[in-house]
């Protein structure tokens, strides 16, 4: 047997258990390969059945289908199964970000020269990064949204806008059902997003 190293180990030299956990290893792993191509079968059929439907829509209403980042949502006629399919953008942020940082802090450190120091914890929270080493993109953009009278500020709000980018977007598809009308939704799961 080819070891870790690409040494070749007579079988009689090689342990009774490395052998079934390689064995093991190797059938679960074959089981998952197939599932996931299935997965990866079922995921492109299925955008083209609903890109097909979303054709027949535009073509007979002379309008694009899909809100405005293109999220849709499908259900049946007795409304008791249901296809959400939604778009995530995975945005970066580049070095204007740190500009934004250093220019809101000089705004602190002048706002809050006398004030509590909860204020400043509120706005830079959304600067701590987390256990990866990234910040939170969402809570920043939410300082863009305060409207605060400083041409420091503006400047740096300026400066968030201009770091973050959308690298790429990500199609997913969820499923859903319930026995009646009056039940809630229930997920049916099929985690088609690393497909």
């Amino acid at each position: 047997m080819a070891d870790s190293k690409g040494n070749l180990v007579p079988l009689e030299m090689v342990k009774p258990a490395e052998i079934l956990r390689d064995e093991t290893v190797r059938k679960v792993m074959a089981h998952a390969k197939d599932i996931s191509a299935q997965i990866g079968r079922f995921r492109k059929h299925s955008f083209d059945d609903l890109d097909g439907y979303d054709a027949i829509l535009e073509q007979e209403y002379g309008a694009k289908a899909g809100g405005v980042k293109g999220n849709r949502t499908y259900t049946t006629f007795d409304g008791l199964l249901m296809i959400k399919v939604q778009i995530n953008d995975f945005e970066t942020a580049g070095p204007e970000l740190q500009v934004a940082k250093s220019l809101i802090d000089e705004c602190l450190r002048e706002w809050t020269d006398e004030g509590r120091p909860e204020i400043r914890a509120i706005i830079t929270r959304a600067f701590d990064v987390d256990k990866e080493g990234k910040v939170n993109l969402r809570e920043i953009k939410k300082l863009t949204k305060l409207d605060i009278d400083d041409e420091r500020w503006g400047n740096a709000m300026r400066a968030i806008d201009d770091a973050i980018t959308v690298q790429y977007s990500k199609q997913y598809m969820r499923f859903y059902e319930r026995a009646s009308v009056k039940d809630d939704w229930r997920p049916v799961t099929v985690d088609m997003a690393k497909a």
